[in-house]
């Protein structure tokens, strides 16, 4: 992938990962991960099809869970603590309105 269709691809991301021209397994993953982070108990026996669907097996569906899982678990804990990410992350730091631990 060239330099500037990856600079496209990774803004359409930013913007709505639905709006970014994906294939149907990386959109499919992406769907997946959206919903297990923002509305977890919405998790059914259809969003599991869509992932068989595109080709994953038992394997590949755990290993997507327990990825986006660890990454939400390990955002809670750093916010629950205040942990400031490093410069080189390239993220603000927290507003002072936002408080800290």
């Amino acid at each position: 992938m060239a330099e500037v269709e990856r600079d496209a691809l990774l803004a359409a991301l930013e913007r709505d990962h639905q709006t970014a021209r994906l294939a149907p397994r990386a959109r499919a993953l992406l769907d997946y991960a959206v919903k297990l982070t923002l509305t977890p108990a919405g998790i059914a026996a259809g969003d599991v099809a869509r992932l068989r669907a595109v080709g994953l097996d038992d394997r590949g569906i755990h290993d997507l869970c327990a990825i986006v899982a660890y990454y939400a678990f390990v955002n809670r804990i750093a916010d629950g603590l205040g942990v400031e990410l490093e410069p080189c992350w390239g993220v603000r730091e927290r507003d002072s309105s936002e408080g800290k631990a």
